[in-house]
Order: structure tokens, then sequence, then C-alpha cells
């Protein structure tokens, strides 16, 4: 049984509801989403939030981030903060 389909009735029952088959596109009136294209495809969009960044970029702040970790770690032990 699924509550989906089955309601209270008022009277400490349920009782069977059918389910509407509806289609939630049919709704959207955006141009986003191609109701207003030729054929109803969808537009290129752009997406402002995602600059990615080059390969040489990503690389060296992961290598610059390694050798500042190993610079700390290095550091630490020569001054005592950690000990073997």
């Amino acid at each position: 049984m699924s509550l989906q389909l089955h309601r209270p009735d008022g009277k400490g029952g349920l009782e069977v509801r059918a389910a509407a088959d509806e289609d939630y596109r049919d709704r959207l009136r955006s141009p986003r989403w191609g109701a207003s294209l030729r054929g109803g495809r969808l537009p290129e969009l752009a997406n402002p939030e995602m600059n990615p960044t080059s390969t040489p970029r990503a690389v060296a702040f992961w290598v610059v981030l390694g050798v500042i970790t190993f610079v700390v770690i290095v550091a630490g032990y020569g001054v005592g903060i950690w000990h073997l």
C-alpha cells in the first residue's frame, strides 16, 4: 500500500485515489527549457559560475601545497614540536 495512492477518507479508513499522470515538463514556460525553441531542443547555456582552471596552474597548486606541507613537517621535527 502506498500513501501516494491512498488518502484518509475522514472516517478512520483509507480511500483509493487514482494517480494523476501529469508531466511536469508541460508546465515549464521558461525558454531555457526549450519550450519556445524550434523542435523543443535545449539551448546552449553558459555556466557563469564555472571557470575551469588550466592544467599547469592546477598541477603547480598541488606541487606547491605538497612542498609547503613537507617544509612544515620537517621544520616541526627540526624545532622539536614532533618527536621520532
